[in-house]
Parts: C-alpha cells; sequence; structure tokens
C-alpha cells in the first residue's frame, strides 16, 4: 500500500465515522469535579472523580483507574456506571476513577512527529510529553492528598487515548500498574511504536504490569495491533498481557463493547 493510498483510506474512514456517529445518552453519576492549574500544561484542567459504592462508609484505600477522554460529555459517564455495575456484581475489585476533561484533545494524547501528513492534520500535536507529566507531577498527588488511595494504578482509552497507553507503557512503564488500550492510534507517526518496540522497550521491566488491548475492523489500525500482538509474542519480558481481535466490531463501537470484558481481566489479582 503507497504512503499516498494509505493517507486517503485513513481520511475516509474518518469521514464514515464522522457520518455514523452513535449517541448515547449515558446518566451521569455522583461524582466529584476539581480544577487544577496545571503549571507543567500552562492551564486549567478539570478532573472528575467517581468512588465506588460505600466508599464514604470505609476506611478502606483503593486502586485509581485514571482516563484521558475524562470529561463529562465524554468517556467518563459510561465507564464509571460500567465499574459500578462490575462492582455491584462482584466481578472487580473497588477501584477510583478518575477523568481528565480534554481542552486539546490532538495535543495532549500525541507524541511528536515530522510526518508531512500528521503535521497537515494534527498542527499541535506532540504535548504527550507534557500530558504525562501533568499526570505524574501534579494530577497523582492531588488524588493521592484527597482520596484514600493505594499505590496501585491503571490507565484507559481508546483511539488517540489508546495511543497515549501505548505509548506510557513503553516509555514510562512504571507509572501504571495497568493498562488497557481499545484501538490504540498506532498509524500515528508511520507506526513507530509498533516498528521501533524492541528497542524502546529493551531496557524496561514489566514484572508487575498487565497489558490488554483490542483492535477492530479499522482498516487503518488492525494491521499495526496485530503487529504489536506478534511483537509481544516474540517479547521475552515477564509482561502479562492479552490481545483481543475484534473484526466484527467499529472504531467507534470497540470501547463499549470490550470495555467490560478489559476491566474484569485487567483488575482482577489473576493472571
Amino acid at each position: 500500500m503507497t504512503r499516498i493510498f494509505f493517507y486517503i483510506l485513513i481520511i475516509a474512514i474518518t469521514v464514515s465515522c464522522k457520518n455514523n456517529v452513535i449517541v448515547y445518552n449515558d446518566p451521569i453519576p455522583k461524582h466529584d469535579s476539581l480544577r487544577i492549574n496545571s503549571k507543567i500544561v500552562n492551564e486549567e484542567r478539570v478532573i472528575n472523580i467517581w468512588t465506588p459504592p460505600n466508599y464514604d462508609n470505609s476506611d478502606d484505600s483503593l486502586p485509581v483507574l485514571y482516563m484521558p477522554d475524562g470529561g463529562i460529555k465524554e468517556d467518563f459517564p459510561h465507564i464509571a456506571n460500567t465499574l459500578d455495575t462490575l462492582i455491584k456484581q462482584n466481578k472487580i475489585p473497588r477501584i477510583i476513577l478518575v477523568g481528565i476533561e480534554n481542552t486539546e484533545r490532538r495535543r495532549d494524547l500525541i507524541g511528536p512527529t515530522e510526518v508531512e501528513y500528521d503535521l497537515k492534520h494534527m498542527p499541535n500535536a506532540g504535548g504527550a510529553n507534557n500530558f504525562r507529566a501533568f499526570i505524574k507531577n501534579e494530577l497523582f498527588p492531588l488524588i493521592n492528598q484527597q482520596y484514600r488511595t493505594t499505590s496501585k494504578k491503571a490507565i484507559i482509552g481508546e483511539s488517540a487515548a489508546g495511543l497515549f497507553v501505548i505509548e506510557t507503557f513503553i516509555l514510562d512503564p512504571n507509572m501504571f500498574d495497568y493498562f488497557i488500550a481499545m484501538d490504540p492510534a498506532l498509524w500515528f507517526n508511520e507506526q513507530y511504536l509498533v516498528k521501533n518496540f524492541d528497542t524502546l522497550t529493551k531496557d524496561n521491566i514489566y514484572k508487575d504490569n498487565k497489558l490488554w488491548f483490542a483492535g477492530s475492523n479499522a482498516t487503518d489500525i488492525s494491521p499495526f495491533t496485530k503487529e504489536l500482538e506478534q511483537k509481544l509474542k516474540d517479547n521475552r519480558s515477564e509482561l502479562v498481557w492479552k490481545y483481543k481481535n475484534k473484526p466484527n466490531e467499529k472504531h467507534n463501537t470497540i470501547f463499549r463493547a470490550t470495555k467490560e470484558t478489559a476491566l474484569i481481566w485487567t483488575l482482577n489479582q489473576e493472571k
């Protein structure tokens, strides 16, 4: 496939997804909202926090699931509602959800690139390192200060947020214990993360980490999630991971179609 044809395909898929937007009316769960003036990303950020049933009536410290795309008009409500259901069904342990509302999504969730197509369509790309530093150095301490937390942390994301999850898994594996990525946009920067996976992770230690990721039928993503699967198969590390190939799911359906399976496998202690 030539590069020109590949980019035309990406544009066609993007247009198709916009023309087939699925509208959900998720109930907004009871939650807290905080504002943090970040010196790292140089702006105020809105943070939404959901605590599980009986949190206020106990002294338990809990792990935390962090989520980009975590605004009330983004993915926060449906993930919070799913966690609530799974906890009540005793399918996952109790956990706190922290959603980070977007300001400039294509800046914060995407790393640097020199690829012409990327720069044309995502001119503000390249802020992922700053966003990661904001989460680690400003948001983690705030959440730990205001909520009863353990040291265990997870992150979940889809599409560009899934790319951020995989990039963090590769570049800073000790930042989180558990990583969940649906349809990560691994095509970005000419598949840099997948192509250079072995080199980028050669010094990483994944002894206590878990990675769960899935790929839909999106033709600009599926080949690269499968390639990442093969890279992981060839890797000899102690990493515990699972890949779900979902050819019957579309890019705009895979998050909701796989979230329960992903959360149950990832958040339980069994490997």
